[in-house]
């Protein structure tokens, strides 16, 4: 599944963005996937909750993709 996620601001954190588009529950759940090495930024693993992204960036997690957007 792909999704797309336009943002409000200059940026958005990573586990809110994995929230916001519904790949996890909650924050707690975003917080263990990124930590455990299941959540790639760029085709990169990312380990950081807090990661900050920006248009054009590309999540991906358990075969998802999550397209970020400017406004």
């Amino acid at each position: 599944m792909e999704e797309k996620l336009v943002l409000r601001e200059e940026f958005i954190k990573l586990g809110q963005a994995l929230k916001a588009v519904g790949f996890v529950e909650s924050g707690v759940d975003a917080k263990f996937v990124i930590q455990d090495g299941l959540v790639k930024v760029n085709g990169s693993i990312e380990t950081q909750r807090g990661k900050k992204l920006y248009a054009g960036d590309i999540v991906e997690f358990d075969g998802n993709r999550i397209l970020i957007e400017e406004n």
